[in-house]
């Protein structure tokens, strides 16, 4: 069970963001993340609870940021319900996307978990909500995702398999890489892992 901490910051001007501490793991599902994140100061920011089925769906996703709530899951594409920090006002959508996504390291593997693209692949486009700090908005986008390298790095715990994954925006045509083992995020805009307890997992 892969645990440890990414910092997160601004991917324009590095302005620090937050830390995200976080553990993961496949099990007879498939993929479960928990995360809390924390402000630079070491305040309380926020939490990031997403469940993957065996195909990569979301089946059960739980974030909170700012006082706001977001529970979601694939339904009729996706399908949410974002409660305001009063908790007297709950609107909920729908929208034929494929998953969620977001600032949390998570959404990155849940998607490459998701197209379980080869190197061989052609690029695939898919459409995601994304739910945009700092009140979780929801917001609908496309993007392309394409393999582009997979190498196999010896390491102290055996072979580390790393996939580099080109990402492109179809709206604005800015394209930007990103490096995953397993379960992990090593490097993408605006995400540092700067500390990992355990191996990632390997997916089956």
């Amino acid at each position: 069970m892969p645990r440890g901490r990414y910092s997160l910051h601004d991917p324009h001007d590095h302005t620090p963001l937050a830390d995200e501490h976080f553990h993961c793991a496949p099990g007879p599902s498939g993929w479960r993340y928990v995360s809390q994140l924390t402000a630079p100061s070491g305040d309380h920011l926020g939490s990031v609870d997403l469940a993957l089925d065996e195909l990569g769906r979301p089946i059960r996703l739980e974030l909170h940021a700012a006082g706001w709530q977001v529970r979601g899951a694939a339904l009729d594409g996706v399908t949410w319900v974002r409660t305001d920090p009063t908790g007297a006002h709950a609107t909920e959508g729908n929208v034929r996307a494929h998953a969620f996504t977001g600032a949390s390291p998570a959404f990155l593997v849940a998607t490459a978990r998701l197209l379980r693209l080869t190197p061989s692949s052609a690029a695939t486009r898919v459409r995601l909500v994304a739910l945009t700090d700092p009140v979780l908005a929801p917001r609908t986008l496309d993007q392309s995702w394409a393999l582009v390298k997979r190498e196999t790095h010896a390491t102290d715990n055996g072979p580390l398999t790393v996939d580099a994954y080109q990402v492109t925006a179809l709206d604005t045509g800015e394209q930007h890489a990103v490096h995953l083992a397993g379960d992990v995020v090593l490097d993408a805009p605006g995400i540092e892992l700067e500390d990992l307890g355990s191996p990632p997992s390997v997916f089956p």
